[in-house]
C-alpha cells in the first residue's frame, strides 16, 4: 500500500467513522459473489457524506471505484488497492412528476421499470430484466430489448471523487454509445432525470411481464454478471462463443453457461481469477476460429492473486 493511500484511508476513517471499512470484501457487493477486498470501502447515504469524502479523495492521487449493484463488475482475487464507494439506501429514491422521473443513483433498474409502468409511463420497461442500478446503467449506457438509457436520459447529477466536481451534466455531454459513456471511474452518479412518454398501464405491465418471461427462458440465474462480451458489429457474441465450442467450457470454478454462451457462471465460494482465465480462453478460441476479437462488457478491476 502506498503512503498516499495509507494516509487517505486514515483520514477517511477518522472523518467518517463506521461508514468506512478497511480490507472489506467486495464479492458480496457483486452479482458474481466472488473476488477480493478493497483497501477501503465507504458506504454513503447522502450528499453530505459524499461531499465530505470527495473533499478527502480529491487531495490524493489514489485509485477510486464506485460500486452500485455490482451487476457488471468482476473484482479479481488480489483485491482493489484503493477506495471503493458504495451508494447506500439513501440514494434509492424514485420520484415521478408527470412524464419526468428522477431516480437516485442506487435505485434498482427493475424497481424504476415497475414503478414507471404502474404510473402509466412507457419507455423504461426494458430495464426490468437488468439487475443493476441507475448510476451503473448511466455509466455503461445499459440497455436491452431494443432500447437503452440514452433513449430517455435528460440529465444526471454527479460528484467526482478526484476533481471534487459536484453538479449537473446533460445527456449530450456523456457521449453515450453502445455500452459506454464518457464518465470516469471516479464519477459518482447520484441521480438521473428521465423523460418518458404517457402509456397504458395494462400495456406497460404486459410488456414488463413479457420481458421477465423472456429473460427467465433465455438467460441463466445464479452467480453471473450478465453478458460477458459486447456484440461485435452485425453479429452476436453468444453465437460466436457457442460456434467456437465454448458452451459448457470450464476453468476451475468458472463455467460458460449451457443456457446462454455469453454468460459465465461462478461457483459458490469460487475464484474471480478463474472467471478472468475463462474469459481469456473464450476470447482466444473465438479469435482463432473466426478472427473476431471479443471485447469485455464486464468491468474488471483489481489484481490477480499471487
Amino acid at each position: 500500500m502506498t503512503s498516499d493511500l495509507s494516509q487517505l484511508i486514515d483520514g477517511v476513517v477518522a472523518e467518517l467513522g463506521e461508514r468506512a471499512h478497511r480490507d472489506a470484501p467486495l464479492g458480496p457487493l457483486t452479482t458474481y459473489r466472488v473476488g477480493g477486498s478493497a483497501a477501503l470501502l465507504v458506504t454513503v447515504d447522502d450528499h453530505g457524506v459524499l461531499g465530505r469524502l470527495a473533499s478527502l479523495t480529491a487531495e490524493h492521487e489514489v485509485p477510486v471505484l464506485v460500486v452500485g449493484k455490482g451487476s457488471n463488475l468482476l473484482v479479481l482475487d488480489g483485491g482493489f488497492a484503493g477506495v471503493v464507494v458504495h451508494l447506500g439506501d439513501g440514494f434509492g429514491r424514485v420520484d415521478i412528476d408527470g412524464t419526468t422521473v428522477v431516480a437516485a443513483g442506487a435505485a434498482a433498474l427493475p424497481v424504476v421499470a415497475r414503478r414507471t409502468a404502474a404510473a402509466g409511463l412507457t419507455g423504461f420497461e426494458w430495464a426490468v430484466g437488468v439487475p443493476g442500478s441507475i448510476g451503473g446503467a448511466v455509466r455503461m449506457n445499459a440497455g436491452g430489448h431494443g432500447s437503452d438509457m440514452a433513449a430517455s436520459l435528460r440529465s444526471i447529477r454527479v460528484v467526482d471523487l478526484l476533481s471534487g466536481f459536484d453538479g449537473e451534466m446533460l445527456a449530450p455531454e456523456l457521449d453515450l454509445g453502445y455500452r459506454r459513456s464518457a464518465l470516469r471511474r471516479s464519477t459518482v452518479v447520484t441521480e438521473a432525470t428521465l423523460d418518458l412518454a404517457p402509456g397504458d398501464v395494462a400495456e406497460c405491465q404486459a410488456e414488463i411481464d413479457q420481458i421477465v418471461r423472456w429473460r427467465r427462458e433465455h438467460q441463466p440465474g445464479g452467480a453471473n454478471a450478465g453478458s460477458v462480451f459486447t456484440n461485435p458489429p452485425d453479429d452476436s457474441a453468444g453465437r460466436l462463443i457457442d460456434a467456437a465450442g465454448c458452451r459448457g467450457l470450464r476453468v476451475g470454478t468458472a463455467e460458460v453457461s449451457t443456457k446462454h454462451a455469453n454468460f459465465i457462471q461462478a461457483d459458490p465460494g469460487g475464484s474471480a481469477d478463474d472467471v478472468l482465465a475463462l474469459m481469456d480462453v473464450v476470447r482466444a478460441r473465438v479469435r482463432d476460429e473466426f478472427g473476431v476479437d471479443l471485447h469485455p462488457e464486464t468491468h474488471i478491476v483489481g489484481e490477480v492473486a499471487r
